[in-house]
Parts: C-alpha cells; sequence; structure tokens
C-alpha cells in the first residue's frame, strides 16, 4: 500500500464535517448536532455584554448620585472635645484640611462649600476653639465664624526697648515658672530657635509683644514662640536681603536695630538709622566722629545701669567697656534690648541724608534735631540744656 492509499479506519475530507456534526450519546447511538456549542457561546457573550452594560449604567448612577449628593459629611452633632487653632495666614481650604486631620469633619470639600455659603467666614479670627470630633461641616463654621468662641488664654505682653534680664523678670511674674527656668531655658538656644548669628545669645530676639501662654507651655516653649515671633518680624522687613545690600550681616542690623530703639520713635527711627550708618560707614573722618556712635544707651547697657534712669557721669562715660560706643569705634557685641517692627524696619531701610548728630530737644514730645555738622551738633545741644532749665524731665 502507498503512502497515498487510504486506510480502511480512516476518514475521508469529505465525511470530516459530518463527523463534527454528530454527538455521542448513551447506547452508543449517534444522533445530528443542532449547534449547540455556537449558541452557547451567544449566549455567553450577551451575557457578558449585559453585565458590563449593568456595570456601566450602574457606576455611571453612583458618579451622577454622588455629584447631586456633594461631598462627604458627617450627620453630625458630634462627640467629645477637641481644640482646634486657627493659624495666621490661614485660608478656608487650609482650615479644612486641618479640620479633616483632626476628625473633625469629614472632607474638605464639605468645609469649603459651607463657607462659600457664608459671607462671615472670610472673618474668622486667629486663635483657639472647642469643637467636637465628627461634626457637620456647617455647624463646625458656625462655631469657628463666632468671635464669642475664642478660648482665652492668660496673656503676657512685652514692651518694646526691655533688655533680656528684664523680659525674663516679668515673665516670670506673669507665669508659674521662676526667673531660674527661663534661665535655663535659655541656655538651650538651638531649641530656641535663635539664628546662628546671634551667637547663643537671646538678647535682641525675644520679640516684643503680648503672647498667649497655653495650658502645658513651658519656658522653652514660651521662648521658642518669642523668637518665632522676631523672625516673622525679620523676614517681613527683608533682613538678611537687606544686610546684605548695606554691606552688613544681619545680625549687626539687629544690633543697630536695638540702638534705634532705644534713641528714637516713630518717624525719626530710619532718621536715626541714618546716623549710625554713617558714622559706621561714611567717609574719611565720618563726620567728625572717627566712627564711634556715642549711644550713651549701649554704654549704660555695659556698665548695668536701668536704661534711661539718668545721665551718665564723666567717670562712667570713660570706663571702657566693649559697649562704650565714645570709646570705641564700630558696634557694640550684642543687640542692648528688644527691637520692635518699626526699630528693625528702619535699621533695614535707614533715611537718605548727610547727618552724623542728633539731638533730642524736648524730653516729653521727644522732637529730636538732625546735624550734619558738629557746630549744628552744639546748637542742639545748646536747645536741650535751655528746655532742662525749665523742665522735670532731665
Amino acid at each position: 500500500m502507498s503512502e497515498h492509499e487510504a486506510h480502511p479506519d480512516e476518514v475521508g475530507p469529505d465525511e470530516v464535517e459530518s463527523e463534527r456534526d454528530y454527538e455521542y450519546v448513551p447506547g452508543g447511538k449517534r444522533r445530528k448536532g443542532r449547534g449547540g456549542k455556537g449558541c452557547l457561546a451567544v449566549i455567553v457573550a450577551l451575557a457578558v455584554l449585559a453585565g458590563g452594560f449593568y456595570f456601566a449604567l450602574t457606576k455611571g448612577v453612583s458618579v451622577l448620585a454622588d455629584q447631586f449628593q456633594g461631598p462627604e459629611d458627617y450627620p453630625g452633632p458630634g462627640t467629645g472635645k477637641v481644640e482646634f487653632a486657627v493659624n495666621e495666614g490661614d485660608t478656608i481650604a487650609q482650615m479644612g484640611r486641618n479640620l479633616k486631620d483632626q476628625g473633625i469633619t469629614k472632607s474638605v470639600q464639605a468645609f469649603i462649600d459651607a463657607a462659600n455659603g457664608e459671607p462671615d467666614s472670610s472673618g474668622i479670627q486667629v486663635g483657639d476653639y472647642e469643637l467636637q470630633k465628627e461634626m457637620k461641616a456647617a455647624d463646625a463654621l458656625d462655631v469657628l465664624i463666632d468671635p464669642d468662641n475664642l478660648i482665652t488664654f492668660p496673656t503676657v505682653t512685652i514692651p518694646e526697648g526691655l533688655r533680656l534680664t528684664e523680659i525674663v523678670s516679668t515673665l516670670a511674674k506673669n507665669t508659674k515658672f521662676s526667673e531660674a527656668q527661663f534661665d535655663k531655658a535659655l541656655d538651650q538656644p538651638a531649641k530656641l530657635g535663635l539664628p546662628d548669628y546671634a551667637g547663643g545669645n537671646a538678647e535682641g530676639y525675644l520679640f516684643p509683644a503680648t503672647y498667649e501662654i497655653k495650658p502645658g507651655m513651658k519656658p522653652v516653649a514660651i521662648l521658642k514662640a518669642m523668637v518665632t515671633r522676631w523672625q516673622q518680624a525679620a523676614d517681613a522687613a527683608g533682613l538678611e536681603e537687606k544686610a546684605a545690600a548695606l554691606g552688613h550681616t544681619p545680625g549687626e542690623l539687629m544690633i543697630i536695630a536695638s540702638l534705634i530703639q532705644a534713641e528714637g520713635r516713630g518717624s525719626d527711627m530710619p532718621k536715626i538709622s541714618r546716623v549710625i550708618y554713617n558714622r559706621l560707614d561714611g567717609p574719611g573722618d565720618k563726620g567728625g566722629t572717627n566712627g564711634t556712635l556715642g549711644i550713651d544707651a549701649a554704654i549704660a547697657y555695659g556698665l548695668g545701669l536701668s536704661p534711661g534712669s539718668t545721665e551718665l557721669t564723666p567717670d562712667q562715660l570713660a570706663e571702657d567697656t566693649p559697649y562704650n560706643t565714645r570709646i570705641n569705634a564700630g558696634l557694640p557685641p550684642t543687640p542692648i534690648e528688644a527691637a520692635g517692627d518699626d526699630a528693625i524696619a528702619a535699621a533695614a531701610n535707614p533715611a537718605e541724608g548727610g547727618w552724623y548728630y542728633y539731638v533730642t530737644v524736648d524730653l516729653s514730645t521727644g522732637e529730636t534735631k538732625f546735624y550734619e555738622t558738629y557746630d549744628g551738633f552744639l546748637e542742639g545741644r545748646d536747645e536741650y540744656k535751655a528746655y532742662c532749665e525749665t523742665s522735670d524731665r532731665c
């Protein structure tokens, strides 16, 4: 038999399709198929399509429902107590994020939507409020827009111009902590956030302002809050950028700011600032001052005397300390007191002028006159002496 002869048991080409159309059934008989497998495939395909359509339909309905139902929100009224802080510069969106993070509201958008419908939301005040867990966003907003809901804490006010020792004394008198405890905190400058150029000395870097003393705050936290407030004032004045432009370090500008705070007030501060820069950086003999500042407040600081208590004696003026600005040219080694916003701004932005001298000719009003020459200064000094003859302020 050749390879092209058909085997008796083989199926010929014409029989293949016929064989596929039959299926075996019990009893050994065969019956003609009716395309059942093909129909089943069609049914399965239709079922899959129907299922996909159903899923897409229900998903779409769910999305539409979410859009119409709005963002997730708790039904309220809430449970427990939560202290919530509104910080300086917080936007409505930031408040919403903080509320959600603390578990007060369920979503940021719910709070934003509530605030968008409330005109008073733009007047939410900085401070602390008592809220609850799982509040309805609108209810949380109602608490925040009412300033009567602000939690109040004991406060301490630090006036401008205080020295570090005076600040510590004031804090000790108005808190439960002793001067020794504050001094110990001052020995940890890294924890206070002092800049490197402060040299670890907080003199001049505890900003004069009113501070809330919240429960749990200890000396380090209180002093750190004061340094943080100073940093805000320094940033607002562009301290580091202006120092570079003026050819000085930020630390030197803080020393200058403290001298301005001790010497002037109001609109005179930028002029006093210019006098200091002219004496430090002016040409030649620097107006006859040879680079000395002649600021008696610095001399008194170096001697440990109370500021402005009395005129210095000739012996005191002649005592050689690093803070004697009549003997030593240049700046004293540290700030001499706490400068406020105006003094820091004046140090960063001195007025334009050729003055090398100034005299406060009226202590009751603070009237100060500025001069470019020593002869002008002598005229001002005579005016001051005449004032003192009729005033008990001298």
